[in-house]
């Protein structure tokens, strides 16, 4: 992921950037700023499997939580299993077909650092079944709904964290239903022009919103970028 590194604030070296640790597990490597996690790097599991970003929902008790996912119209396709004494975890797909991971937290709590130039801040569901959607997490993981004519945001305690899109005619039939992170940046315009990879999604400011952009990088896994510091 050398371009989303570069673009998203996370070059070798220096105070505050990011630090590839080495191989931790399986091939694992941890992206940080500082000190905070902020992302990882991990070998596709599958030789069909297309390079991806993917996200990682923290439960309690990955076991519980993936026998929910399998009650709730979901596919448990890893685990759940340990990842030495830093956690368990387990890789899923919901009922439509996207992808997630379980992460129950032991000596690595997940990403430390939200909302800051580099790290992640967001994270939206892209998928073409957003009621059935709708009722598989709130029912496994118990997310809030605050719901407009085009946009869905989930909510946890209050707070919002995420949205849902419903992918329309424009999304070629391949593309598979899929969750996108947001890295926050401070400079969406900048950030897209000098990326390395391709811009999806020009740079554009929502309405009551972030500016923001979509790119893919050079192994075709996608990605969002917004300006630190905006309001989603």
């Amino acid at each position: 992921m050398p371009s989303a590194r570069g673009s998203a604030g996370w070059p070798e070296g220096g105070p505050g950037s990011a630090c590839w640790r080495g191989q931790e597990a399986g091939g694992y490597t941890a992206a940080h700023l500082g000190i905070a996690a902020v992302a990882a790097l991990t070998p596709l599991y599958q030789e069909s499997q297309p390079v991806a970003w993917n996200v990682s929902l923290a439960v309690a008790d990955a076991d519980a939580a993936a026998a929910q996912v399998t009650a709730a119209g979901g596919t448990v396709l890893l685990g759940p299993m340990d990842v030495f004494d830093v956690g368990r975890f387990a890789v899923a797909l919901d009922p439509a077909g996207a992808a997630f991971q379980l992460w129950q937290a032991r000596a690595f709590p997940g990403a430390g650092l939200f909302n800051a130039p580099g790290s992640p801040g967001w994270v939206e569901l892209l998928t073409r079944a957003p009621e059935r959607a709708e009722s598989f997490y709130t029912t496994v993981f118990g997310w809030s709904v605050s719901a407009s004519e085009h946009y869905t945001q989930w909510g946890i305690d209050g707070a919002d964290f995420g949205g849902m899109v419903r992918m329309n005619e424009k999304f070629p039939p391949e593309v598979p239903p899929h969750w996108l992170p947001y890295f926050a940046v401070a400079d969406v315009d900048a950030t897209a022009t000098e990326a390395g990879g391709t811009v999806l999604m020009e740079p554009t400011s929502v309405p009551d919103g972030p500016r923001i952009a979509v790119l893919r990088d050079p192994q075709a896994a996608m990605f969002g970028v917004y300006r630190a510091g905006d309001e989603h």
